[in-house]
């Protein structure tokens, strides 16, 4: 079954699931969620665009992130979205709009299907677009989980276009250049928040 597959199977199943019966329900989803997993996980062993493996992230993770963002509103994006968790995450938490980028099309009709069983289908939103073209001068909150290789080509990225105030936080791999404003959790479940600002001048008071 390919992604089409499934796209086709989760509109079916968004159609009729407010006529079928709970155990109707239930089992149509774990069917979708077997085979969305399945071809994630097929998708995942082979070599990708970014070179990024599906790792997603855990529970206590997903808080830690959320508690360094606490207080704070507008637009947030996920670079490397996954399967969605942290997207819908932030828009329990108020956040707008919440938008997640994301190359693999297996997880991202895993996104849109958990947006549909979370009642956030159309609300949430799931860009199949590559990372390093996303217009993020208008984010006031960035999320990342991505592969330590990429942390330094995203630090010039997201220097050079969040706007001032914008808070960028990273899970389980921080920016080794970059010094943070708060910490939450430890070991693999650590997050870290950096204020752009300080970031920014704090570059500028290093001697050249």
């Amino acid at each position: 079954m390919d992604h089409d597959d499934i796209e086709r199977l989760a509109a079916e199943l968004h159609k009729k699931g407010s006529s079928w019966s709970p155990f109707q329900v239930a089992a149509s989803t774990s069917l979708v969620l077997y085979f969305a997993w399945a071809g994630s996980l097929a998708l995942g062993l082979r070599k990708v665009y970014l070179q990024v493996p599906y790792v997603p992230s855990s529970v206590k993770q997903v808080r830690n992130m959320m508690s360094l963002l606490q207080g704070r509103s507008g637009k947030l994006v996920d670079l490397g979205s996954g399967d969605g968790r942290i997207v819908l995450e932030a828009y329990k938490q108020g956040f707008r709009p919440t938008v997640g980028y994301e190359l693999n099309p297996w997880l991202l009709q895993l996104s849109n299907f958990r947006a549909w069983r979370a009642g956030c289908y159309g609300k949430v939103f799931f860009r199949r677009e590559d990372l390093w073209k996303a217009d993020l001068s208008d984010c006031n909150n960035v999320t990342v989980f991505l592969a330590p290789s990429l942390v330094p080509l995203l630090e010039r990225k997201l220097l050079s276009e969040l706007p001032d105030g914008a808070c960028v936080v990273a899970a389980r791999f921080p920016f080794l250049n970059w010094s943070p404003t708060s910490i939450a959790g430890d070991s693999l479940e650590t997050a870290w928040a950096y204020n752009i600002t300080a970031v920014r001048q704090a570059g500028r008071q290093m001697p050249s």
